[in-house]
């Protein structure tokens, strides 16, 4: 078909299953969803990702219409915004594709990418993607139905649901999870003594971050999952005045946002300063994090900084300044600013005698901004 386009269609292992019960002739998306599902014409298909386990299910054609329906198919969910569909081709959890098997066919494993960055195409449903995306997907659905092959599944995998919160405003977002299922696209290169001082150094900054703040009169956030690190034989958490729970002025979608957030700083119930600390090729997830932020509060007016080694300095405003963060608004490029780690620790070492007398907005003095064109 000529004008053919091509969505991305999210289930789980449970929707899935549901929607063949059903009869496999409806696929259906959440209220939040309509304006988009109002653009899938009779003809297109829909690519059949299943989260939990990474794989490619099947490939359904639409065949209606969208219309809005709550006649309960799912259980857990209405998802009223509706199509009637037919199946081009489904295979089992089994039989499945795994995406990663596909990393040198899909646009969204782009070289110059980071490898973190294909998760964020797959957040949200439906979203259209390139004709030569869906035809690649197509493709290999196909093949693995004509020449399966079977590759066993976790069940946990298999039955997990990412969580899916409402924001203040009405929107349903997805939360990731803190440590995603697949962190590479590509086999990781870098030797394990290699990885573990990447990974020091990123606990090393986050410690100098949290100090400085402590030390400024500040109350202190770390990351949830991160509380229990070490740094030179101390956890994370004991730093003077670390907070135990956020603010309780955010929605729940905002809050199990804010509390993956490497670092923040806090007056009272006001968040003073968010910082990401990127150390590896990871520049990506940080962004989504502070993204999701700004989609979720517009009007948050919270300082964002990207904390990270002075030679990614140019990967840092390459990432930020991408399609995907610059569409928001703000920009992320105007909301987020670069501080090399050399620079903090090095001015460190200057208010060592006067830290206690600092305002948190000295710290701009040492940032610099991601907007294409300034310094």
């Amino acid at each position: 078909m000529a004008n053919r386009t091509y969505w991305l269609n999210l289930f789980t292992g449970t929707t899935w299953q549901e929607f063949l019960d059903a009869g496999a002739s409806i696929s259906g998306f959440r209220e939040g969803r309509w304006r988009t599902v109002q653009q899938i014409k009779p003809g297109d298909y829909l690519l059949c990702y299943m989260t939990g386990i990474s794989r490619w299910i099947g490939v359904l054609e639409v065949v209606s219409e969208p219309y809005q329906d709550t006649e309960p198919l799912w259980k857990d969910d209405v998802f009223p915004c509706r199509l009637h569909v037919k199946p081009v081709v489904t295979l089992t959890p089994e039989t499945a594709v795994p995406i990663l098997s596909m990393r040198d066919q899909l646009s969204i494993f782009s070289a110059d990418m980071s490898p973190y960055a294909w998760t964020g195409h797959l957040r949200a449903s439906p979203t259209r993607w390139t004709t030569t995306d869906g035809e690649a997907v197509v493709q290999a659905v196909l093949d693995a139905s004509r020449n399966p092959t079977v590759r066993p599944v976790d069940a946990a995998k298999l039955a997990r649901r990412p969580p899916t919160l409402r924001t203040r405003r009405g929107d349903e977002v997805t939360i990731p999870e803190p440590e995603p299922e697949v962190t590479t696209a590509r086999p990781p290169q870098k030797a394990p003594e290699q990885l573990d001082e990447e990974a020091s150094l990123h606990t090393e900054v986050q410690w100098l971050l949290l100090k400085l703040g402590s030390n400024m009169g500040l109350d202190v956030w770390v990351a949830r999952n991160d509380r229990g690190r070490l740094y030179q034989g101390r956890p994370l958490a004991e730093v003077p005045r670390m907070k135990e729970t956020l603010p309780l002025q955010f929605d729940e979608a905002t809050t199990r946002t804010i509390e993956l957030i490497d670092v923040l700083w806090l007056r009272g119930n006001a968040i003073v300063s968010a910082f990401e600390i990127e150390c590896t090729t990871s520049i990506y997830s940080g962004l989504l994090r502070m993204s999701d932020l700004v989609a979720m509060q517009p009007n948050l007016k919270i300082p964002l900084y990207l904390v990270a080694p002075d030679e990614r300095r140019n990967k840092v405003v390459t990432e930020i300044n991408r399609p995907t963060f610059a569409r928001l608004s703000p920009p992320m490029s105007q909301v987020c600013s670069f501080i090399p780690i050399s620079a903090l620790r090095d001015r460190l070492k200057d208010i060592s005698a006067v830290v206690q007398y600092l305002r948190p907005e000295f710290i701009e003095d040492i940032a610099e901004v991601c907007v294409v064109g300034e310094a």
